[in-house]
């Protein structure tokens, strides 16, 4: 699918599902368009990964994704060899006492590729998105060896050869800043910021997500997380997703509006830490009701 200008991939965006503001659509427009990689930041929750996915529909090719972990090297990144495949042709190759070249073993065959390799071969028929989700989380290391990838979009495996690919993938990294990442990685992107949207804005993407929830329901959810998050005691503030599986967890138990009660219950859907669920209990549930009501 080609977009002729922003406000055509907006509406694309919306279209499945995806309420984008005009910030982040012209930063997906120009990376499309500048074939650069596009780096997203921001609060875990607010949509980064999910944007990956829907351009990924939008284009109608492979969404490729690289979970990132501390301790992530070459062999669980880019490729890595299949040696128990190696070891059997090897053990067939002397029980029929059969001759065999040592090269054999480094075969197309034998070779694993993982989702950097992936996402540039050769055999790539178009371009596919490339997600490098949490980049923040891998080694600096590892983030040296994705800047030398990233600049020139090949990738050498020492007994095969150079592998490059006439198709770039649309490569989106995110991070949830846990820690900085090298300037010059982000020098070769194009930068965004996903903050957490506003109550209007959040309403319409769980309107969305969400449509057959009550109108009522969805506005209080709405307003009670706006206004949970502007708790500082709060180990993790709710993002989007949450507020989208409250309200589908609240669907599903058939409430078509808050109750104190019904939130107690259900605290567990938006707060994932024991003590910013009892901070909201014994503390701010009474007040943080009453307001998101005042705003609902």
């Amino acid at each position: 699918m080609n977009f002729n200008s922003i406000d055509d991939l907006q509406v694309a965006l919306r279209d499945q599902t995806y309420v984008a503001d005009r910030g982040l659509a012209t930063a997906v427009y120009l990376a499309l368009r500048l074939q650069k990689p596009l780096f997203l930041e921001g609060e875990p929750g607010v949509g980064k990964t999910e944007i990956a996915k829907v351009v990924a529909q939008l284009l109608d090719t492979e969404l490729i994704r690289l979970q990132c972990y501390e301790g992530l090297d070459i062999s669980q990144a880019v490729y890595e060899w299949n040696y128990t495949r190696q070891i059997m042709h090897i053990r067939t190759m002397e029980a029929k006492g059969s001759q065999f070249d040592e090269a054999e073993l480094f075969g197309e065959q034998f070779l694993m590729r993982r989702p950097l390799l992936r996402a540039i071969e050769e055999s790539a028929e178009k371009s596919r998105v490339l997600l490098i989700d949490e980049v923040d989380r891998s080694d600096e290391e590892f983030e040296a060896f994705l800047l030398e990838v990233l600049s020139d979009f090949q990738i050498t495996i020492p007994e095969i050869g150079t592998i490059t690919t006439p198709n770039r993938p649309f490569v989106i990294l995110t991070s949830n800043r846990t820690r900085e990442l090298h300037d010059a990685l982000k020098r070769r992107c194009i930068y965004f910021w996903i903050d957490y949207p506003s109550f209007h804005k959040e309403l319409e993407i769980v309107q969305a997500k969400v449509p057959n929830a009550s109108a009522r329901l969805t506005r209080q959810v709405t307003a009670f997380v706006q206004e949970l998050r502007k708790e500082d005691e709060l180990y993790k503030v709710p993002g989007v997703a949450e507020t989208i599986d409250w309200v589908t967890a609240l669907v599903a138990l058939d409430q078509v509006a808050l109750n104190e009660g019904i939130v107690q219950d259900t605290l567990g859907v938006i707060l994932k830490y024991q003590d910013d669920v009892e901070h909201v209990q014994q503390k701010v549930l009474e007040q943080i009701y009453n307001r998101a009501n005042a705003v609902a």
